[in-house]
């Protein structure tokens, strides 16, 4: 894909070399490679430590000999991540030729110091599976601190700095830290973040070093200039761009800003001529073939063939499964470039890591005046004590930024004694007079987990944030969460994003003596491990809607041809055996943990990692089933465009209570299931030390896993655009060509637009190439009739709240009209201007004006500005009795709950909604009501789902969340329960109880992502849906 030219014939064959000793793959302790014959030549190596090694080799050694000889010399299993880099006569710093002879490329070695980097930076720093390489790394990222390449806010800077502090000198010490920054230069500016790093570096007492690099590796992954070497260049109209490689693809860069991204899957071919670089993507239906070259001018020839270059390594060592095959070599002329990779790919890493025993020898930190587990290889690298579950006042990350909108409900009962309950609510019984506070810490014991703020620096929970709360106490007093005033309902008719059950008296459970006696475990990898029990029987609920469900409605309908109801059957019942039987060994695993069984007298059963490895192991045969997903949706959608019948078949059978998601989500949910799986398994990892025996197993099904995501993540993407304009398609009328191949869902939400009659409420839908603004209509299905669309070729955006005196309102600039609305707050104007600048700069990379988004029909009978307004203003006295007495299916869909709270949600959201879905039992208490409901709840797609039991085929009622707010209750509330979250929109207040600690935050951190805005600071794979 990448080669502008043949490729090279074997190394061997261009080398007069015997064999191809291969790239750092040679164990820790064999004697170095063999060398041919000649005079041997000294080479000095700089390592990332800052010390300076001499390596002898043969004049006629090619430039892996020395690699290896570097990678020997460090003991290092996986080299294949870094490289040698040198300045060249041309003063331009390049990478070794590893096929090449050594000398050749060096001219002046006597001159000439070469240095130990790092050359491929993965994704996700759990894939490193050694502690060395892990050191290593945190080495470059201290470096590209120090020399100003890592680029990021003062909170994530001083946080890094501080775990490196910590594994150089260890727990914080007043004097000696701050002598040691005095003395150490970590950042260009370092002084005027001094008292941060300091505060930060008090928070890690007892983190090891190795645990430090964990931490800072984790940090630095999320940071937007990762690994990321600019390359300066222009555009055709010779703006100063930057171009970059990375694992996803190749970068574009606007000072320090990614403007673009171009994913391997897209890239048919990378090629330069002179000092031109280009990027040719493949062929896009929607777009003239004359346009899928792009074009960037670079310093020189010699800069483009660099650039060129590292784009071919970086695509061969993380696309590829093996190194790829010389082509055999011309006899009588060349063409082009020889160049290609050479070396073991990602995936040979990881394979023979995991395949291989190596011994784990000792290396020397050369910073750390601490000593570092790495000196003493029978103690572990991480803590060697389990934490248990933390029972101290939290920092919780991402904040809300206000409350919204809610609503109430009253629910009457005796008070619930606090014991333990049979599904493993242990809610202690404090002395009267005590702190809950404490007797929770009696309970669980006194360690306590890493701080969950602390692991992602950027979110908006954080101490230096804008958007950042005060610190939350668990069942302390609250400070700092807002409240919009409005309207109490009583009196009123409920909304339709009311919910029966939230409204009925429910029964109260108490537990018998028995019940309370028992006791579960406290080790905070037993919870993680429930997570995948009770998500993994949520899922596998939502697999059954496919493959009974609508199997049996679309079975007996003739309207579904069989080739569909075939494809359909045969993608989904084969993964639905599967997790059938993974979720019975799960059960029983817990069971055996629980002790409820005689089986854990044979063994120790506490641990998970055997059963997800065997079973991700077995998921990885499914792949050619996962990959037709996708058709099947593609399918779906042809046959109900084709066929009006087999459209109404599917409307219906979305009205049933068994589909409480739009069907095609159901479609794609094993899609979603490896992110779960691959997030749980991070947890693990993160938990255990390394000496554990479950440890082992959860990073192999970690690395399985991972290859999985990866795989399949272009796919997962595609399909959740194209789901979400399918849904989108069904809520609004007055559309024809929604889903086009090109198109892209940006953004929606309500908006006010300035008319003729003042401020009228809209609803806008931003595509990468229209927006399109509607109004809510009167139909049966409560669908948002299309006012008009403004294409995004050739439009400004202008702030203009002076202008028009109007509070946060911006003016849209398009061909052929002019449009000024206004958000509701501060924040959404500057969502919707940053999503909207960003997708002009997509409709203006087309080249070409956008397709007209309204029908015909519509555009001849299309509603004034002002009869709309009247027309919504009508609609608005009578909207919640009428739209609960129509109950329409789609009443309730995350765009009319976006109608009703005035807010907006982005394609970014609903993909971190797709990763943060959760289910469990949960007690739940309405505000002036005094007993404790026991339900099972499940979190997906912004709502909560509440049933009786895990075991009920449809849910009893919802609650959409967007606009909530969730905090802990106040001292002032009388809730005297651990573990309780509250959440509150207006005069709408409902409490829910956990089972411990760990769910207690993981409950709170999945409806904060539901009830904030996602932060832009997300991982470059989220980032990349546009």
């Amino acid at each position: 894909m990448v080669e502008p030219a043949d490729k090279p014939s074997a190394a061997g064959q261009r080398l007069s070399a015997p064999d191809s000793f291969g790239v750092s793959t040679l164990e820790p302790g064999l004697r170095p490679p063999s060398q041919p014959p000649g005079r041997q030549v000294s080479i000095r190596v700089q390592m990332l430590d800052d010390t300076q090694e001499v390596f002898q080799i043969s004049q006629r050694s090619p430039g892996k000999v020395l690699f290896d000889l570097v990678c020997v010399h460090l003991n290092l299993a996986e080299g294949d991540y870094f490289g040698l880099e040198y300045q060249d006569h041309r003063k331009m710093t390049v990478w070794l030729d590893l096929l090449k002879p050594t000398l050749k490329q060096i001219r002046r070695p006597k001159n000439t110091i070469l240095r130990f980097v790092v050359k491929f930076f993965p994704p996700d720093h759990t894939q490193l599976l050694e502690e060395l390489t892990r050191y290593l790394f945190a080495l470059q990222i201290k470096r590209d601190l120090a020399c100003g390449r890592l680029i990021c806010n003062d909170t994530s800077a001083a946080l890094m700095v501080s775990h490196i502090i910590q594994s150089e000198i260890g727990d914080f010490d007043e004097t000696q830290s701050w002598q040691h920054l005095l003395h150490n230069k970590y950042l260009p500016d370092q002084d005027a973040i001094r008292d941060k790093i300091t505060d930060c570096h008090r928070k890690h007492v007892g983190q090891t070093p190795a645990e430090s690099d964990y931490q800072l590796l984790e940090i630095a992954r999320r940071l937007e200039m990762y690994g990321v070497r600019l390359h300066p260049a222009k555009d055709r109209e010779g703006t100063k761009l930057s171009l970059a490689v990375a694992h996803i693809g190749v970068l574009v860069f606007q000072g320090y800003t990614k403007i673009n991204a171009f994913n391997w899957s897209k890239v048919r071919k990378l090629s330069f001529k002179r000092k031109r670089f280009l990027i040719k993507l493949r062929a896009d239906p929607a777009q003239s073939a004359h346009h899928d070259t792009l074009e960037f001018a670079m310093a020189s020839r010699d800069c483009c063939k660099v650039f060129w270059k590292i784009c071919v390594e970086y695509h061969a060592f993380f696309r590829l499964f093996e190194e790829p095959k010389p082509k055999p070599k011309p006899i009588l002329f060349t063409r082009g470039s020889s160049f290609r990779f050479s070396g073991r790919t990602q995936k040979q890493i990881i394979d023979y890591v995991k395949d291989s025993e190596l011994k784990k020898l000792p290396f020397e930190r050369k910073h750390s005046k601490i000593l570092s587990s790495s000196m003493t290889p029978q103690s572990s690298s991480f803590r060697s004590q389990v934490p248990k579950e933390s029972a101290m006042s939290v920092q919780l990350a991402d904040q809300p930024d206000s409350t919204r909108l809610g609503h109430q409900a009253e629910c009457n009962g005796s008070e619930e004694p606090a014991t333990s309950t049979a599904n493993g609510f242990h809610g202690i019984v404090a002395a009267p007079g005590s702190d809950p506070i404490q007797s929770r810490q009696n309970y669980h014991g006194t360690g306590s987990a890493p701080d969950p703020q602390f692991l992602n620096p950027e979110s908006p929970g954080s101490e230096d944030s804008p958007a950042g709360s005060p610190c939350v106490v668990v069942n302390g007093s609250v400070n700092g969460s807002t409240g919009v005033l409005g309207q109490s309902p009583e009196g009123h008719h409920l909304s339709p994003l009311t919910s029966p059950l939230l409204t009925d008296a429910g029964c109260v459970r108490n537990e018998d003596e028995d019940e309370a006696r028992r006791k579960f475990p406290t080790d905070k990898a037993y919870f993680i491990a429930k997570e995948l029990l009770t998500t993994e029987r949520t899922y596998l609920n939502d697999l059954q809607v496919i493959t009974e469900s609508f199997h049996g409605v679309a079975g007996k309908d003739e309207a579904f041809p069989d080739s569909v109801k075939n494809l359909i059957s045969a993608s989904y019942d084969p993964v639905h055996k599967f997790h059938q039987g993974f979720l019975k060994e799960v059960e029983q695993r817990l069971a055996q943990w629980e002790g409820r069984s005689n089986a854990h007298i044979k063994g120790d059963y506490q641990r998970i990692g055997d059963i997800l490895l065997k079973n991700i192991q077995g998921l990885r045969q499914l792949t050619v089933h996962l990959q037709k997903h996708s058709e099947c949706l593609v399918e779906l959608e042809r046959v109900c465009r084709s066929s009006r019948k087999a459209e109404v078949v599917c409307r219906d059978f979305e009205q049933q209570r068994v589909c409480y998601l739009p069907l095609n989500i159901f479609l794609l949910r094993p899609l979603h299931r490896l992110l779960h799986y691959k997030l749980i398994l991070e947890r693990l990892c993160k938990h255990y030390p390394p000496t554990h025996e479950d440890f082992r197993d959860c990073r192999a099904a970690l690395a399985d896993i991972s290859e999985m995501v990866l795989q399949l993540q272009g796919t997962m993407m595609k399909m959740e655009n194209f789901q979400k304009l399918l849904e989108l398609k069904k809520d609004l009328t007055g559309i024809d060509n929604l889903a086009i191949p090109g198109r892209e869902f940006i953004r929606l939400g309500c908006l006010s637009k300035l008319s003729g009659k003042g401020l009228q409420q809209r609803m806008f839908f931003l595509f990468s190439d229209s927006l399109v603004y509607t109004s809510r209509g009167m139909t049966p299905s409560n669908q948002f009739k299309v006012h008009g669309q403004l294409p995004l070729y050739g439009m400004t955006i202008r702030e203009s709240e002076e202008e028009w005196g109007v509070p946060h309102s911006f003016t849209l600039f398009g061909q052929r009209q002019s449009v000024v609305v206004a958000a509701s707050c501060a924040s959404e104007m500057e969502r919707w201007v940053e999503d909207i600048r960003m997708a002009i700069d997509l409709a203006e990379q087309s080249s070409s004006p956008s397709t007209d988004l309204l029908s015909t029909s519509l555009s001849d009978n299309k509603l004034s500005e002002d009869g709309g307004a009247e027309l919504e203003s009508e609609e608005e006295l009578c909207g919640s009795r009428s739209s609960l007495e129509r109950q329409g299916h789609r009443s309730n869909t995350t765009v009319h709950v976006c109608w009703h709270r005035n807010t907006s949600v982005s394609m970014v959201d609903f993909s971190v909604a797709v990763e943060n879905q959760l289910s469990g039992n949960l007690l739940r208490k309405f505000k002036n009501s005094n007993g404790w409901q026991k339900l099972w709840v499940v979190f997906t797609n912004f709502s909560l789902f509440f049933y009786k039991s895990h075991q009920d085929d449809y849910p009893l009622a919802s609650l959409p969340l967007l606009g909530y707010s969730v905090t802990v209750p106040s001292e002032s509330e009388n809730i005297h329960k651990d573990y309780v979250f509250k959440l509150h929109f207006k005069s709408h207040v409902y409490y829910f109880r956990s089972e411990s600690e760990y769910t207690f935050e993981r409950w709170m951190e999945v409806i904060r992502s539901a009830t904030c805005s996602a932060s832009r600071s997300l991982p470059s794979t989220r980032k990349d849906l546009y």
